[in-house]
């Protein structure tokens, strides 16, 4: 993000924001959260999970979720985002909204709603992941607490608690259960907002004091500090491997049958790998345009091709998120924390 005489400016400027109060919300306990059956292979029990839970430093709440975030449009943004700041995309009910990653490494969580749909954005610094879930009538918040180095939520509604890259309950009421994910996007504000120049941004007026434009785990551009590659983790995993890099990025996806991750440098370079899950034909695809990937399951997914940025399947000519295939809600994620949840995971590089 852009500093220094920026931010003086900034308090000076006037903005248009979309909704909200500069009040945060005190966290409610009711409510109830949408969830599904288990969706994700698990490597052990439930129980052994919670018993390797370690204190993140900070208590419950200790890092804030927004609950009730302020928008601005994209030209306001323009103010604090510099174009190669990392943001996190989102498209809903045809409205496109981005977070800024310099916002949610202070929160990790933003609950929101974006149309008739409520949900909840959410960061892990520490492994390097965001996922979206459908949150329903109650708000997710953090716990304070890890497993394999990883955000584990809980939800307002039952204090289930919910390791994110698992995103299923390893403890409460709700035990074993899998949170209702959807896509979002790693990319950047310029790539985002060429696509969607329509698009509203998570506001820096969040209630809370803050230093948005710092970063207090290292930096992404170039990597260092807590997020260098070869940098190992900070907290245990329950398992292991060298075979790339503690920190390499890889683009995952898991169902209940299985897991499967490709390198994600060298998609960038191919384009268009081929893999499987479980017993299943899967394509991971690169986006140029976003810098970011997707992964494609089922019998017909080896007829795609790439061709100049787009993908052409049975005559047809189709952006790359536009497949007509069943797509898996794949995200990025650094390779120590995948391999920690999913040892049994095919690696694609």
């Amino acid at each position: 993000m852009r500093n220094g005489v920026l931010l003086i400016l900034l308090c000076l400027m006037p903005f248009t924001v979309v909704g909200g109060t500069d009040r945060p919300v005190s966290p409610g306990s009711e409510g109830t959260l949408p969830v599904r059956p288990l969706a994700v292979p698990l490597a052990v029990p439930l129980e052994t999970y919670q018993s390797s839970v370690v204190s993140g430093g900070p208590g419950r709440d200790g890092v804030p979720s927004i609950d009730e975030p302020r928008f601005l449009s994209g030209e306001d943004a323009d103010r604090f985002l510099a174009s190669d700041d990392i943001v996190f995309g989102v498209t809903l009910e045809g409205e496109s909204r981005a977070y800024p990653r310099g916002i949610l490494v202070w929160h990790e969580i933003v609950n929101d709603r974006i149309g008739d749909q409520t949900i909840s954005i959410t960061y892990c610094p520490l492994t390097g992941t965001v996922l979206g879930f459908e949150r329903g009538s109650t708000t997710l918040g953090v716990s304070g607490q890890l497993v394999n180095s990883n955000l584990i939520l809980y939800d307002r509604a039952t204090k289930s608690l919910w390791p994110q890259i698992l995103s299923t309950a390893i403890s409460g009421p709700l035990k074993g259960k899998s949170l209702k994910s959807f896509p979002v996007v790693w990319t950047t504000w310029s790539q985002w907002q060429s696509l969607h120049p329509d698009t509203t941004v998570l506001s820096t007026n969040t209630g809370y004091t803050r230093n948005y434009f710092h970063d207090p785990y290292g930096g992404y551009h170039p990597k260092r500090g807590y997020y260098d590659t070869e940098a190992p983790p900070r907290f245990p995993v329950l398992h292991s491997d060298s075979i790339l890099p503690p920190k390499e990025v890889v683009i995952g996806a898991r169902t209940s049958s299985g897991a499967v991750a490709f390198h994600k440098e060298s998609l960038g370079r191919e384009k268009i790998m081929e893999g499987r899950l479980a017993a299943e034909p899967v394509i991971a695809v690169y986006d140029d345009r976003l810098g970011t990937a997707y992964i494609y399951q089922g019998p017909a997914a080896s007829k795609a091709t790439y061709r100049d940025g787009n993908l052409v399947f049975e005559g047809e000519t189709y952006a790359p998120d536009a497949l007509p295939l069943e797509r898996l809600n794949a995200f990025e994620v650094m390779w120590f924390a995948w391999y920690g949840f999913f040892p049994e995971t095919v690696l694609h590089r």
